[in-house]
């Protein structure tokens, strides 16, 4: 059953979801920055033509949010059966391990991610899914094969079981 202590972890962490989607939903216009951010607009007067350049964290960045916004979701009702009050207490404790797996595979990608990052210097974007598949899309000049075995050795490394690898390059 569920204690005091699990609900208003489960209370706080739901505040910091929504918190943490409002920033993420938040005009561009807000958050200009300098840092990995390159947007060239030019305008040609003759054409009329727009030519917008996306940099390489901007396609991780869109990724990154696709893939939260679906966890929010998931979360978000997980918490309605979790706090409904025809629920019964095994669908309770069901909604509870599920939001538990999620929280789990959110730290792993990002282990992950950051493991990737330091040994072979570059952006990625790591998506682990339920049954043992994980995909890795990468951005950067290096396109190559031995690359891709490279990182999908690197991952394998940190599971005992096996588990089926997809290695992605972005332009």
């Amino acid at each position: 059953m569920i204690n005091k202590q699990s609900i208003w972890f489960l209370t706080l962490f739901s505040l910091i979801l929504v918190l943490s989607v409002y920033y993420i939903t938040m005009p561009n216009e807000l958050l200009i920055t300098n840092n990995n951010t390159e947007e060239t607009i030019k305008e040609e007067k003759k054409d009329k033509e727009v030519e917008t350049t996306i940099s390489e964290s901007d396609v991780l960045t869109a990724l990154r949010v696709e893939n939260e916004e679906k966890r929010d979701k998931e979360v978000e009702e997980l918490n309605k059966v979790l706090n409904g009050k025809d629920s019964t207490s095994e669908d309770k404790n069901n909604a509870f391990e599920k939001i538990k797996n999620l929280n789990s595979i959110k730290g792993m990608e990002q282990k992950l991610e950051k493991k990737i990052k330091e040994e072979f210097k570059l952006d990625v974007f790591v998506k682990c899914e339920d049954n043992n598949q994980i995909k890795v899309v990468t951005v950067g000049d290096k396109h190559d094969v031995d690359l891709a075995s490279k990182i999908m050795k690197s991952i394998q490394d940190e599971y005992q079981d096996k588990m089926y690898i997809s290695v992605k390059f972005q332009n």
